[in-house]
């Protein structure tokens, strides 16, 4: 009763007074009226008991995205609290969300798919029944390959093999699949051949674009490239047309609604003929350098450096780029903190930093710094938006991990513990109910457990793989990609926690 009253307490917190809707917040919500587009949030938890592995979910059940089966009230019912999965295998490894749909991936490399197949992403082949959607099953077409890692995004999915190889399927019309000059739509898992000579380790998506790491090291990156969030791998920078009718737009007062999504539809008329990048090319810029970390928001793209250096490029309308210099391309982010790791939601940016810098890196405090647009406090902290700025209400604490929804964020600490803060519709804050957050709050739903490992997905954006674990019996508990690894101090458990985030086509 008194934990019960604690967590009543902690919630009736009276959030951060909002900041004042600047024009540019403005125009994002007429984007989304104009665009017609819904962005939510649903979390997966992956269990592992004596009968084997389970995945469990809650948050926004739109288009089955949560795998549960169909109610009285039909497929899209949200779930404010964990619910078991059925009809996977029980020895999953690992899972991943994307906009509307989830894949797991079992320890035997196999891949399981279930939510939205409007796109093919399913990798079903054509036409999946509707009402099938929620339900759980083997994607075709990987028969034959041994998957270790697999991302959902909005549109498109992926999957990397044991070998290093990259095979993408869906639907998107900005080359984000990768395979080739007009290939815009791949039904079951096709092969990238462009990048057959290379390792992959990392892929992640925006509204468009694409960033692949390699296993040494090297950046690759296809797809949409306006506003240079691929660099200069086009050879030429160009303004997005939609960024364009955010600049009139501040011209605008919020009672012209009407002409505000006039500029914005004719912008995404506009956009239909910009160059796309329709196969992976090396990223000119990084020649040389070696790569560390890579994330994706809506329409930036964030790069950290072996040497500490931290590259941003893209849209930076909410500051999300985090520099003062607001040339096109990709340019060093102006920081005063040591980053190991960085992660992106749909217009802000996190990273978690080295408190100190001793020979022993492991053992250092860390921290974690966010930046962008913070209109549901997905930022977890009040100030200037577009800089580098640590969370207070984290101090203390040593974050290990940290990941970006479209509007919120989570962070896991050593000791195992989950915060979260930002928009928490749909329950996508695991805490029961749709408040928003406005400073970081312990996940209390989680107090019996330790978290041991959270690998979590930004805004249309897809994750990297876990590495590779032998997972121990149950009697010897220590478990991937968007996810959050638990042990269940009673019941000898794990758990996977996994963001689902969305994209646009």
């Amino acid at each position: 009763m008194d934990s019960c009253k604690t967590q009543d307490a902690h919630r009736r917190r009276n959030p951060q007074q909002k900041r004042s809707q600047t024009k540019l917040l403005q125009y994002q919500k007429m984007l989304r009226a104009a665009l017609k587009t819904k962005k939510k949030m649903a979390v997966q938890f992956m269990v592992q008991s004596r009968r084997g592995l389970a995945v469990l979910s809650f948050g926004d059940g739109s288009h089955g995205a949560l795998g549960l089966p169909t109610s009285l009230m039909g497929i899209g019912v949200d779930a404010y609290e964990p619910t078991k999965v059925l009809s996977l295998p029980s020895d999953i490894d690992a899972v991943s969300a994307g906009h509307y749909h989830s894949l797991a991936v079992t320890s035997q490399g196999q891949l399981w798919a279930w939510g939205r197949d409007l796109e093919a992403q399913l990798g079903r082949g054509r036409s999946s029944p509707r009402d099938s959607w929620n339900e759980p099953k083997r994607v075709i077409g990987l028969e034959q390959v041994r998957v270790k890692a697999a991302f959902a995004s909005g549109v498109v999915s992926a999957a990397i093999g044991d070998d290093g190889s990259l095979w993408t399927w869906g639907k998107s019309k900005r080359g984000q699949l990768g395979l080739g000059k007009e290939v815009i739509e791949a039904v079951v898992p096709s092969k990238v051949e462009a990048l057959a000579r290379e390792k992959i380790a990392k892929v992640t998506f925006g509204w468009g674009h694409a960033l692949a790491q390699t296993e040494d090291g090297k950046l690759f990156g296809w797809g949409y490239s306006a506003d240079g969030r691929l660099g200069s791998i086009a050879g030429t920078l160009e303004t997005s047309p939609l960024e364009s009718s955010a600049t009139e737009n501040n011209k605008l007062s919020s009672s012209t609604l009407e002409a505000a999504e006039k500029l914005v539809l004719e912008g995404v008329e506009k956009e239909k003929n910009r160059p796309i990048i329709w196969e992976p090319r090396l990223v000119k810029e990084l020649h040389g350098v070696h790569v560390l970390d890579i994330a994706c928001g809506l329409d930036h793209s964030l790069i950290l450096c072996g040497d500490g250096t931290l590259l941003s490029c893209g849209s930076n309308a909410y500051g999300q780029l985090g520099r003062v210099k607001q040339d096109l391309g990709m340019f060093p982010v102006d920081i005063s903190f040591h980053l190991t790791s960085v992660a992106s939601g749909l217009g802000h940016s996190l990273a978690i930093c080295r408190v100190s810098l001793s020979d022993d890196s492991k053992g250092d405090p860390t921290s974690i710094v966010s930046w962008g647009w913070n209109q549901s406090s997905q930022l977890g902290r009040v100030g200037p938006e577009s800089t580098l700025m640590k969370v207070k209400a984290l101090e203390g604490e040593t974050p290990v991990s940290v990941s970006g929804g479209r509007v919120h964020s989570i962070a896991l600490t050593s000791s195992g513990e989950v915060w979260v803060w930002g928009c928490g519709k749909n329950g996508r804050l695991g805490l029961g109910s749709s408040i928003d957050e406005a400073e970081p709050v312990l996940l209390y739903p989680l107090e019996d457990y330790e978290v041991l490992q959270v690998v979590s997905d930004p805004a249309a954006s897809l994750s990297s793989s876990l590495p590779s674990t032998t997972l121990p019996p149950p009697s010897d508990p220590p478990r991937r990609c968007r996810t959050f690894l638990y042990r269940h101090h009673q019941y000898d458990s794990f758990f996977l926690l996994s963001s689902v985030v969305a994209d646009l086509c």
